[in-house]
């Protein structure tokens, strides 16, 4: 009961250019957090100077741009460094979940994604983020 309730308070931004996955996400996520969702890079970041979500999703392919260039940006902003990034794509090879790591991802999950198993890696990123904010 208590990691629901810390669930419900979940302000998660999800960059995608799908907007099927969008919509799902939010169908299955909307008793449990609060899901934003842009689809461009640019977006993203103009979201990012105004809002600090408690997690990131992204995919890793958004048109011209990348969702490790987005990584990559996060990182290198200190107001954002320690966001939780979690790669949401259907690039399932070895050597993009690497590039995925090598960007700054905290997590990398291959579509078609089970729903409870999605959840289940929120409730980890948020856990961390936790722990990582009490020892500061």
């Amino acid at each position: 009961m208590h990691e629901q309730r810390a669930l419900r308070r979940l302000h998660i931004l999800l960059v995608d250019t799908d907007q099927s996955t969008c919509d799902r996400l939010q169908q299955f996520l909307a008793d449990s957090c609060e899901l934003v969702c842009v689809s461009s890079l640019s977006a993203a970041k103009s979201y990012l100077d105004t809002h600090l979500p408690d997690i990131l999703i992204t995919e890793v392919s958004l048109a011209s741009e990348t969702g490790l260039d987005l990584c990559r940006f996060i990182r290198h902003q200190s107001a954002l460094r320690h966001l939780p990034i979690m790669l949401l794509t259907s690039q399932a090879a070895l050597q993009d979940k690497i590039a995925g790591f090598d960007a700054g991802a905290d997590d990398y999950v291959v579509k078609p994604v089970d729903a409870r198993h999605l959840l289940a890696r929120i409730h980890l990123l948020a856990r961390i983020k936790h722990i990582e904010q009490s020892d500061i």
